[in-house]
């Protein structure tokens, strides 16, 4: 197997001009991980260097293995998958960033489009066309499910702001407002009015529910 050029996504260098693309993997379901590296191990110009399973991990993996493509599922431990492409779009802006989800909910594509995400795939996509998209994101285009797409159509946009949705998020676990407002550095006053807020935006009776609506809607 060949090797690529010197270099890695942070100067742009790709294994598009005839090497080996360099690929992380990060997934915390180990048996899900392995199974995506091995078939796309199968590929001849692909090879999974790296494998991580957790969100805080992809940056130093990324850098330290000079990878030209970052596979990253959403739900994982120390950071979300768009939480870590985002970090990887800032500090290695020529890496390509393809995410992957098990649920299709629209707001998780919106997240990930505005994160830097090249691309969007189901994980149950055919082994095929997830190779497809890793070059055609390293080629420069944008890959998208297109029914993932057209349920984030459907769905509309977000319409709670950064700070309700942070406080969705710390409520999520059933503290009180006392606790929130510790949490938050907020007066419980806030607390209250950023939930009422949320409920209000989303159409439910309580915060459990527009925490389940948010959640659901991947506006979390």
């Amino acid at each position: 197997m060949s090797s690529v050029n010197s270099g890695s996504g942070t100067d742009g260098d790709s294994g598009a001009g005839g090497g080996v693309i360099k690929v992380l993997l990060a997934e915390d379901q180990s048996m899900v991980r392995e199974a995506l590296a091995a078939l796309l191990g199968l590929e001849p110009d692909i090879e999974v260097v790296a494998q991580v399973s957790r969100g805080d991990e992809v940056l130093a993996a990324a850098r330290s293995h000079e990878v030209h493509v970052a596979l990253l599922d959403i739900e994982m431990p120390g950071c979300t998958g768009i939480e870590a492409a985002a970090q990887l779009h800032a500090e290695l802006p020529g890496l390509k960033v393809v995410i992957l989800t098990t649920f299709g909910r629209p707001g998780y594509l919106r997240s990930a489009m505005e994160s830097g995400a090249d691309a969007f795939l189901v994980k149950d996509a055919p082994a095929a066309q997830l190779a497809a998209a890793v070059r055609k994101v390293l080629a420069g285009e944008r890959v998208i499910d297109p029914t993932l797409a057209a349920a984030a159509l459907a769905g509309g946009a977000n319409p709670l702001t950064d700070r309700e949705r942070e406080v969705l998020r710390a409520a999520a676990d059933g503290a009180t407002n006392a606790e929130l407002a510790k949490d938050l550095h907020l007066s419980q006053g806030t607390v209250r009015n950023y939930l009422s807020t949320a409920i209000q935006k989303l159409a439910v009776r309580n915060r459990a529910e527009a925490v389940k609506v948010a959640r659901d809607k991947g506006w979390l």
